[in-house]
């Protein structure tokens, strides 16, 4: 790569902005590590603010460069001595190294290894998990701390909306009232940040289109688009739902199954669609058994995807999914006579069982008697079912199911 062009946008990227940005909760992770030698690998979707926590960890001692400028087409491994020492020439010699979309680079991994050999402190983002895991794997096993980064958390999002909130047990049912208007809306808008500032549901198509081409049809070399695209509005048209992949490769004119798995494999390592699978004992069953599927964020989902109707339900669900997800729980679903929506298991054993429903209809005995089964399954002997806006403890068959608002409860676990 020519030394004049990489030295221009050196210079360009290496102007720390004064923007305000939102306090991620990911911060407090990541501030956990700060002192330590791991390189901190920081993965999520596109547009989900990558760019900006790096700016909030930038500091007078670091260097910072971004990968997905387009001015970085012709640059590859070999061009890493010269954009180190260029970095050195232009701002002194620093001991931090942040950069954004390494993996855009071929062979990244061998100048990030030099570089902790030689004790220097590395920030990497990307929006590829499997390929940030696999070429880490490789040269970096044991070296790196992973964190995921999502769009922003209803915490998060009111952070932007600029409201000030105070201990959840002292609201006034005015204050309620708003943090109920704003958990709607944040519904239906979801948590991509430049979205929540424009509202123009045109910028979600558009990074809809960047990931399914830059991230998935070009990165996985795919000929076709088309069954590709089909297979995302399939999962997207049917948020929390059982999905066959013998279905889907009927509806996509696909001849294996094995290649719609493969195009999940993709959807997940970009963060935008994820499976969870049926909870069984054996892994066997759990393989076999057909999948729930899920998105990375209601507003896209609404925007991109079909619905006869508003559905809130099934977008409530998704909510809450995210949520689990956004805590790194590792995620299931139960299913034997009755169902329940979501089992979190630790370690061995599976400690949580949640149901999701937008209202407790009197009493709602198929939601209730999904959850007890899940209880009685796993030896719990309390549950959580999550609603729009009931509040409520239900005691039966010995059990104490606690039902509570999603936007209660995403705020206490947050605020925790």
């Amino acid at each position: 790569m020519e030394r004049n062009i990489l030295k221009d946008i050196l210079l360009a990227q290496n102007k720390k902005t004064d923007m305000h940005s939102i306090q991620r909760s990911l911060m407090k992770k990541i501030d956990e590590y700060r002192k330590s030698p791991f390189i901190i690998i920081i993965s999520g979707v596109r547009r989900c603010g990558k760019s900006t926590l790096m700016d909030r960890i930038r500091t007078e001692d670091s260097y910072y460069v971004n990968f997905d400028d387009e001015r970085f087409i012709n640059f590859d491994v070999n061009d890493f001595q010269a954009l180190h020492e260029l970095l050195i020439e232009l701002f002194g010699e620093k001991d931090i190294f942040l950069f954004d979309e390494i993996q855009n680079i071929k062979g990244w991994e061998r100048f990030v290894r030099r570089l902790y050999d030689d004790k220097k402190k590395i920030y990497v983002t990307g929006s590829n998990a499997s390929m940030l895991s696999k070429e880490l794997g490789t040269h970096l096993t044991g070296r790196n701390i992973s964190l995921q980064l999502y769009p922003f958390s209803f915490k998060e999002y009111l952070d932007m909306e600029k409201y000030e909130l105070k201990p959840l047990g002292r609201l006034t049912s005015i204050e309620k009232s708003k943090i109920k208007n704003m958990f709607n809306r944040y519904l239906r808008d979801g948590g991509f940040p430049e979205h929540i500032l424009t509202k123009k549901d045109e910028y979600l198509k558009n990074v809809y289109e960047n990931i399914i081409y830059r991230d998935i049809i070009t990165r996985y070399m795919l000929t076709k688009e088309k069954p590709i695209k089909e297979t995302v509005y399939f999962a997207v048209s049917n948020i929390g739902k059982e999905i066959s992949f013998n279905t889907i490769k009927k509806l996509t004119g696909l001849t294996s199954a094995t290649t719609i798995k493969e195009y999940f494999e993709y959807l997940d390592n970009s963060y935008l669609v994820f499976l969870i699978s049926r909870y069984d004992p054996s892994l066997k069953k759990q393989i076999y058994y057909n999948k729930k599927v899920y998105f990375i964020d209601s507003g896209m989902a609404r925007t991109i995807g079909f619905r006869a109707s508003e559905d809130k339900g099934r977008l409530l669900e998704n909510m809450v999914f995210l949520d689990l997800k956004r805590k790194g729980y590792e995620i299931y679903f139960h299913k034997q006579k009755k169902e329940c929506d979501f089992l979190v298991r630790e370690g061995i054993n599976i400690v949580k069982a949640i149901q999701v429903t937008c209202y407790l209809e009197g009493g709602d005995d198929r939601e209730i008697a999904g959850l007890l089964e899940a209880l009685d399954n796993y030896n719990l002997k309390e549950g959580l079912i999550l609603t729009l806006d009931e509040e409520d403890e239900i005691k039966k068959d010995g059990k104490k199911i606690k039902v509570m608002p999603v936007w209660k409860w995403m705020l206490e676990n947050e605020l925790d």
